[in-house]
């Protein structure tokens, strides 16, 4: 048996592309005292795997070059000599770019236990993207009933459950997003109040009328020119999230954009980074939360499947493209 491997084979500067990857063929060992081996039938691709597959500061070493690509993933433990795992456990941890992954037990984040929801929603809506949007806009944002919420990438993965949650919540809800389709889907299938096609519109004239008193909470996934314009429509009080930087493809040197002082202080805002791991010791209240709502049908989930291990190798530029209509998951 073999394990098929999607490996990092030179580094890239700014989005990895095909050119950077390799596809390696190893042999499937034996696990030993207290560990397991893992079947992963689907990788994620995330923004973050940009900084990691980069040789730049981040919150996360670089990958090393000859390494499968760093990635969370879901499986079924195969073989298990680990007193917590059974064999036919399906799990989710940080497994990468590989079919097969052993493991002590270190990788693994936790057992999938909802098992009458796809198991695909484990790198999404119930795995990192869910809990980001659940934290980020709960504790972060800290938003709250009557607020005025601007998400950007508002169809995304993570967007179009920030959106979703406000909404919840008793927010009013405005997305921003790339092209008519995302558009239309953050209103029709996402329930956004009002939605902004940055593509085609005037972002700062299109949130003045969308947000006549103001934005109290804007959770930010992409920098850039975007941001800046949400910045002159702060309310007093603001609070901003900034969960990613997707608009900004290469940190060296960095851009600089114009200055949010003043805004900030004017409105007496909070702007605030923030990633999923600090709330690690309370995920599954998260999930617990995510999963209830979707059983009740209050949460639309939109995936985009790519299907074979040399997909995965143009992944990652193909969702800075935003050539993706839903979570992007590599089925393997």
């Amino acid at each position: 048996m073999m394990n098929t491997q999607i490996i990092l084979a030179n580094r890239p500067v700014g989005v990895p592309g095909p050119e950077h990857f390799e596809r390696r063929e190893v042999p499937v060992g034996e696990p030993g005292e207290g560990e397991v081996l893992i079947r992963v039938t689907h990788w994620s691709v995330d923004p973050a795997m940009r900084g990691w597959a980069n040789d730049v500061p981040n919150y996360s070493p670089p990958v090393a070059l000859g390494d499968p690509m760093r990635s969370f993933g879901v499986g079924e433990v195969l073989k298990s000599r680990h007193p917590d795992y059974a064999e036919g456990d399906v799990v989710h941890g940080l497994f990468g770019w590989q079919t097969h992954k052993i493991s002590d037990g270190r990788e693994i984040s936790r057992k999938v236990t909802e098992t009458d929801l796809p198991r695909s929603y484990a790198l999404g809506i119930m795995g990192l993207n869910g809990v980001t949007a659940y934290f980020g806009l709960r504790e972060s944002c800290a938003a709250k009933a009557g607020d005025t919420v601007v998400v950007s990438t508002g169809a995304g993965a993570v967007g179009s459950a920030v959106g979703q949650i406000a909404k919840i919540m008793g927010c009013r809800t405005v997305g921003i997003a790339g092209g008519a389709e995302k558009t239309r889907a953050c209103i029709e299938d996402f329930g956004y109040d009002a939605a902004i096609d940055y593509k085609s519109q005037d972002v700062g004239g299109a949130l003045a009328e969308a947000c006549p008193d103001g934005v109290d909470c804007y959770f930010d996934n992409t920098c850039g020119p975007i941001s800046d314009a949400v910045m002159a429509h702060l309310a007093l009080g603001a609070r901003i999230t900034i969960c990613g930087t997707a608009a900004v493809t290469d940190w060296n040197p960095t851009p600089m954009g114009p200055r949010v002082h003043r805004q900030l202080l004017v409105a007496r805002a909070r702007m605030q980074g923030f990633l999923a791991f600090d709330y690690a010791d309370r995920t599954e209240e998260a999930l617990a939360a995510l999963a209830g709502w979707l059983r009740e049908g209050e949460l639309t989930v939109r995936e985009h499947f790519l299907d074979g291990p040399e997909a995965a190798m143009d992944a990652i530029g193909m969702l800075y493209r935003g050539e993706n209509t839903g979570k992007l998951i590599v089925r393997v």
